[in-house]
Order: structure tokens, then C-alpha cells, then sequence
């Protein structure tokens, strides 16, 4: 899972890589853009499909196969009912973007990259779904399969999309949407012939439209814990368009986000595979089994952590070519490094409480503990030392790492005190009740 996330994360990242070799200018943009999607977008489908995470895991380990195809249907239906109001807020973000200041050519770019993005997010309202059906039942060989193939026809795809077709940063968007179309019909093959997957293939009925709503009760929480924190990064990205030099600011903190994104697809892995073995041990009603996965992946965490921060701080001074050859950008990434060290280590052992959060479903303690954490600890300490100290864009990451450092605390002692066994009777109490 780990590799998938770092797959499936390098798709947009190496369209932006490319996007930042047209200019400063194309790189703000596009930065602006992807941070807008992400917040209204991306994050909202991917929250929103972690519901999943409680619902097919459980039911599988219960042994109730027809129960993880009627679940994914329900997700699929909805999240591309939910692309539809997302589309219409892209086609205006350009007009946005000017209303509300900021910089009239990088909102220009911004809008264009968005509207050129849309075909993307309709692709990606079923390529969550499909992935985590796959999740819950340990299939992880055709996920990798899949988006390793799409990555490859991605990266040349990108480059004469960018380069050589004229449309300069709206290519990279084009290119990001027929790839992610690409792993759709590839994860729909798989599903559709292979005997993998039969007993879980239920057919398409009215039963899967009438459960939505016991979907959205789990859907809704997990969309508000995951965007909450989302939104936190993307944040920092538009808060740096109001900072001196913003398109100095921008384009670094773009760069930062790029990076740290690429970086959490190790913990995000590492909590997809937790979230799994957490729900399926606990529909097994085995919480020993459950108890013994947290422990594993939590060890799994801290050492990833440290290899990853230990390597990255040796590499800081180079980073920051793959994605400009301006000299002041590229500094003032190596400047950053720390910073973003310190949001990896704590990103690490976030991603596995997510995990363990996803697979119990206790989804709405973690959206209020990312609410709190967040945006009423990291958020206002981001916006003194950014704004009122004077500090730039490092004061707002130092803001952030605040809010994530008490994000860990908390989500620790909730774990470090659960009861294992109620987990279990709760999981078996919810298949019951959908049966």
C-alpha cells in the first residue's frame, strides 16, 4: 500500500515538476490551483471513500462478501453525485481568486488549470471506492499494478502535454485526468473477470441506493477528519499569497506541499493497511488480533519516520531543483527541509492513528481532535508568527507542526485507553444492523 500511495501521489506531483520548468508565473498558478482542488475536491472524495475503511473491512472480516459490493456501489453513486456542485465552483475559481485579491495573472492560470481538472476528479470519485474494495479484501497486487502502469503512461503523456501540445500548465491537468481514467478501466477489468473478486461482486441493484444513508453516517465524519487536515497544508499555500513576495512565497510553499505529500503516502499506506487489519480482525471478532496490528504498525511508523527524515535532511540542499532552477526558490526550499522533517515524523505516526481511527469507526473523535488541533492551536500560531512576527512561510509551517504535534497526543491517549473487545461487539452490532 505504501508503493500505491507513492504512485498514485507521483501523478500529479510530476505534472507539476514539469509545470514549474515553463516559469515562476505557470508554477504559482498551477500551485494555487491544486491547492483550491485539493481543499474543494480531492480531499472531500478521499474523506469521504475512508468510510469505507469501516464498513467493507468489517464486513469482510465477518465473512459478509455481498456486504463490501453493496457498500462500494453506495460510495461510487455518491461521491459522483458530490463531483457535480465541485465542478461548477472550479469553473468560476478563477473569478474567485480575483475577487478575493489575489494576484489577477496567477488567478488567471489558477482558474484555467481547474476547469482543464474536472475530467480528474470525476475519475477520482471511482477510483477511491474501487481501491478500497480491493483494500479490505488484502488486493493489493492489481492496485499496484495499475497505477505503477498509469504512472508510466503518465510521465510521457505529461511532458507533450506540457511541452508540445501549447497548452502549458492546462496540459498538465489534461494528462492528470487521462491517467486517472486510464486506472479506472484498468481497476474495473480486474474486478469485473477476475474470480478474486467473485464473491464480493454483488450485482448493481435498488438494495445499494437505499443503504446510502448508513454510507454518508460514517462517510460525512470521515471526509471531516481527513479534510480538516488536508486543508490545513492547502491553507498555507493561500495564506502565503497575502505575504511579501508572494509569488517567491507561493511557489516555495507549493513546492513544500508537493514534497510532504509524496512523503505521507508512506504513512498513508501504513494507516490503509492498519485501518484493514484493525477492521478486519475486529468484524472476526478477534480483538487480540486487532490489539497486535496496532502494535506492528505502529512500531512499522516510528521507523519509517526516522529513515525518511534522516535521508531527507542529507538530500536538503538539492531537493528543490526537481521542481525549479531558480536559485532563490531552491534555497529557500533547503530552508524549509527542517520544517518539513518535523510535519514527516509527526505525519508518520498520524497516519497509522488514522488508521486504527478508520478501522474501530470512531471517525467523528478524530474530526473533532483535527478541529481542535488544527484550527484552534496550529492555525492562529501560523497566522501571528507568519503575519504578525514577520517570520514568512516559516512561521506558518511552524504553526502547523504545532497543531499536528497535539493532533498525535490526543489521538495516542484515545488509543492508548481503548477497549478492544467493545470495538468488536460495535463492529459485529453494525453488520447485524445492515443485514
Amino acid at each position: 500500500m505504501v508503493a500505491v500511495m507513492v504512485a498514485q501521489l507521483l501523478v500529479p506531483v510530476i505534472s507539476t515538476m514539469m509545470v514549474g520548468h515553463l516559469g515562476e508565473l505557470e508554477l504559482a498558478g498551477t500551485a494555487m490551483a491544486s491547492a483550491l482542488t485539493g481543499v474543494t475536491g480531492f480531499s472531500l472524495l478521499v474523506g469521504m471513500a475512508s468510510g469505507l475503511d469501516t464498513l467493507c473491512g468489517q464486513a469482510y472480516g465477518a465473512k459478509e462478501y455481498r456486504l463490501v459490493g453493496l457498500h462500494t456501489y453506495r460510495a461510487i453513486f455518491a461521491l459522483l453525485l458530490v463531483c457535480i456542485p465541485i465542478s461548477v465552483l472550479w469553473i468560476l475559481l478563477g473569478n474567485i481568486l480575483q475577487l478575493v485579491g489575489q494576484d489577477p495573472l496567477v488567478a488567471q492560470e489558477a482558474g484555467r488549470y481547474a476547469i482543464w481538472l474536472i475530467p480528474a476528479l470525476f475519475a477520482h470519485a471511482i477510483i477511491q471506492p474501487l481501491m478500497k474494495f480491493l483494500l479490505c479484501q488484502s488486493l493489493i497486487l492489481p492496485m499496484l499494478l495499475s497505477i505503477v502502469a498509469t504512472l508510466c503512461i503518465h510521465i510521457p503523456l505529461s511532458w507533450v502535454m506540457v511541452f508540445k501540445s501549447g497548452l502549458g500548465n492546462a496540459g498538465a491537468a489534461v494528462s492528470i485526468g487521462l491517467s486517472f481514467w486510464c486506472n479506472v478501466l484498468m481497476l474495473v477489468l480486474y474486478i469485473r473477470y477476475s474470480t478474486k473478486c467473485q464473491n464480493s461482486r454483488a450485482p448493481i441493484s435498488m438494495e445499494a441506493f437505499r443503504g446510502i444513508g448508513g454510507f454518508l453516517s460514517l462517510a460525512l465524519p470521515s471526509a471531516s477528519m481527513l479534510c480538516l487536515e488536508w486543508w490545513s497544508f492547502e491553507l498555507l499555500v493561500l495564506l502565503s499569497g497575502f505575504l511579501p513576495n508572494p509569488q517567491l512565497e507561493t511557489s516555495v510553499l507549493s513546492i513544500c506541499l508537493n514534497m510532504i505529500n509524496v512523503l505521507n503516502s508512506l504513512p498513508l499506506g501504513i494507516g490503509a493497511a492498519t485501518s484493514t487489519r484493525v477492521s478486519n480482525e475486529l468484524g472476526a471478532w478477534n480483538p487480540k488480533g486487532a490489539l497486535l496490528a496496532v502494535k506492528a504498525a505502529g512500531l512499522v511508523a516510528v521507523c519509517e519516520a526516522v529513515l525518511v527524515c534522516g535521508i531527507f535532511m542529507a538530500v536538503r540542499r538539492s531537493v528543490g531543483y526537481a521542481f525549479s532552477n531558480v536559485e532563490e526558490i531552491v534555497n529557500y526550499v533547503a530552508e524549509m527541509i527542517p520544517f518539513i522533517c518535523c510535519s514527516v515524523f509527526l505525519e508518520s505516526l498520524l497516519g497509522f492513528l488514522s488508521g486504527i481511527a478508520r478501522g474501530c469507526g470512531w471517525q467523528h473523535l478524530g474530526a473533532y481532535i483535527n478541529l481542535g488541533s488544527l484550527y484552534l492551536v496550529g492555525m492562529p500560531i501560523s497566522l501571528v508568527l507568519g503575519f504578525l512576527v514577520h517570520v514568512g512561510g516559516k512561521g506558518l509551517w511552524v504553526g502547523l507542526v504545532c497543531g499536528n504535534a497535539t493532533q498525535t497526543i490526543l489521538l495516542s491517549v484515545i488509543t492508548a485507553f481503548t477497549n478492544w473487545e467493545h470495538q468488536a461487539a460495535k463492529a459485529r452490532e453494525r453488520i447485524s444492523t445492515e443485514k
